[in-house]
This record gives structure tokens, sequence and C-alpha cells, in this order.
């Protein structure tokens, strides 16, 4: 009986979207603040590359299965599959680790704000979906409590922040990951470890000869105890355990209604300063977690209650099979 406890609870983490979706967003904040981190140490191609890679290597053994029986699947929807692997994978961890080598990780966390918004421009122009009212108010309230955190309650620091070639690169590297999280519905009827191992795997190719060229033009990483760990570390939970519970979060909620999730991202980053740099918690983290947590609520909140917009997507997009109302 206690044998099964642990798989019961795994079993019921894997229907709980709201949960993964909020570890998502504390595993990729952590790495954007680790890739700041690193900048310079590791330089942001091979950084991507090695994370890919190796995330592949460990997920194969316990996907290898999958793999085979998806084989007639991978092979007919090649060309959907390297879309994904384009812009979930290789364009848009190499985009941010580049763009966090020349702006801060508090810019580059304070950017993923507009996630939700780019989430739904792409949905609507690719799909025609919409967003319900109590969706548009969530995420806008979820955007001003973010504002509040970044700006630590002052509008003169706000006004301050100007943008640079790390942040316009960061920016760049967000929409093509909204785009992903879009078209993530275009996924082939797959199961969960042959679809995440075939696009890490095609990412990583992808990158291979960008890894190279950074390293023929004298960018090479330093062996160290840091390197190993940062290593260790990307691999397995930005990657692997986020990329899972963001894919299964999506395929339960779909996109609409996982975007607003992104604004968690700044307060976890926010959370990590506190207690790794010192920082002292202020009021204005309180009202800022707040009004995060109240914006998640109300867009979540409504997309449960109406039959338009994010709903009626989410029901369109958890219908299994080629087609795209496949979401993942």
């Amino acid at each position: 009986m206690s044998a099964s406890l642990p798989f019961r609870i795994l079993r019921r983490l894997t229907d709980a979207p709201y949960v993964l979706l909020s570890a998502t967003a504390f595993l990729w904040a952590a790495n954007m603040v680790l890739g700041r981190y690193v900048a310079g140490h590791i330089p942001p191609i091979t950084l991507s590359t090695l994370r890919w890679s190796g995330a592949t290597l460990i997920l194969l053994p316990f996907a290898w299965r999958q793999l085979v029986a998806d084989a007639p699947v991978i092979r007919r929807s090649l060309p959907a599959l390297v879309m994904l692997a384009a812009a979930g994978i290789a364009s848009y961890n190499a985009l941010s680790y580049y763009g966090l080598q020349y702006t801060e990780a508090l810019h580059g966390v304070l950017l993923q704000s507009v996630s939700p918004l780019l989430i739904a421009v792409w949905s609507l122009m690719l799909f025609k979906d919409r967003i319900t009212r109590g969706q548009g108010i969530g995420i806008l309230v979820s955007f001003v409590g973010v504002i509040i955190i970044i700006s630590r309650g002052d509008l003169d620091v706000l006004v301050h922040l100007q943008p640079n070639v790390g942040d316009l690169w960061i920016l760049f590297a967000l929409v093509i990951y909204a785009l992903y999280a879009a078209i993530l519905r275009l996924r082939p009827p797959m199961r969960q470890l042959s679809f995440l191992a075939t696009i890490m795997a095609l990412g990583s190719l992808m990158l291979m000869p960008f890894a190279l060229w950074e390293a023929a033009a004298g960018h090479h990483l330093i062996w160290d105890s840091l390197t190993i760990w940062t290593l260790l570390f990307v691999m397995t939970g930005p990657s692997l355990v986020a990329y899972l519970f963001f894919n299964r979060g999506v395929e339960l909620v779909g996109a609409n209604r996982a975007a607003p999730f992104f604004h968690l991202m700044p307060v976890f980053g926010s959370v990590l300063a506190v207690l790794f740099l010192g920082e002292a918690f202020e009021w204005y983290h309180g009202l800022g977690y707040a009004l995060v947590l109240a914006g998640i609520f109300t867009a979540t909140r409504s997309a449960k209650g109406g039959k338009k917009g994010g709903e009626k997507g989410a029901q369109v997009e958890k219908t299994p099979g080629p087609g795209p109302g496949r979401q993942d």
C-alpha cells in the first residue's frame, strides 16, 4: 500500500495544471537568474547546446520505447516537429542566454511579463482564438503587480529602465517562444516522453553548428565546478522537468489559460534574490505578489466559467488526434 503512494501522488500531480505551471515558472525563473550569473563564464550558444544535448541523453533511456512506438508518426509529422523544436528549443533558449550577456536578470524576468500578451496575439493571428474579458483583466492585473515588484514601488525607477541590446534579444526570444506555446496544438498525436525527446534532439542538432562557430570565434567555456553544476541543473530542472510540466499544463487548460503563469517568473526571481542575494523583503514585494496571484485567479476563474475564448479553445485543444486540436 505504501509503495503505491508515490505513484498516486505523481498521478494527482499530473492532473494539477496550476501546480505544474507554477513549478515551471519557478524553474524558468531560476534558469534566468543562473544564466545571468554565468554570463561570460559559459558562452550562450554552447550553454544552450549542452543543455539540450545532455537533457536528450538523460531522457533517451526512459523515452526509447515510446520513440519506437511513435516512429511512424515522427516520420510523418517531421515538418511540424522541426517547427516546434526550432521555436521552443533552439531559438528561444539560445537567444535568451545571449541576451543575458548584455542585460541584468532583473530585466530578463520583467520582460517575461509580456509573454501572455504575445501568446494571445499569436493565438488570435493563427487560430482566431479570443480571450475573455476576465482573462484580459487578469493579465493586466498580474502585469501591474510585476511592474510594482520590478520598480520597487517607485515610478521613477520604472521610467529609467532603458532597454538595451540584451533586452531586445530577450524580447525577440519571447516572441518566438510565444509562437511555440500557441502552436503546441499542432503537436502530432505522440506520447509525452517521445515528443519531448524528439524536439529536444532536433533542437540540439540545430544548435550544434552555431556552437561550433562560437568556439571557432574563440568563445570557450571554463570547465570548473560552477560549469558542471550549472550544466547539471539546466539539463534537468528548466529542461526536462519544466518542459514536461509546461506541456502537460497547456494540454490540460490551453495556452491562454496557462499564459498568466508567466507572471510568476518575476515573483520567483524576487524571492530567489531575497534568499540568495540578501535583499530585504519590502512592502512592494507583498503588494506585487498579491496582484500577480489575483490576476492569475481572475484569468483562470474566468476561463472556467465561460464557453467562449479560452475555455472553448481549451476544450478544442485537448481533443486528441493528428489535427490542430491536439495540444501538449
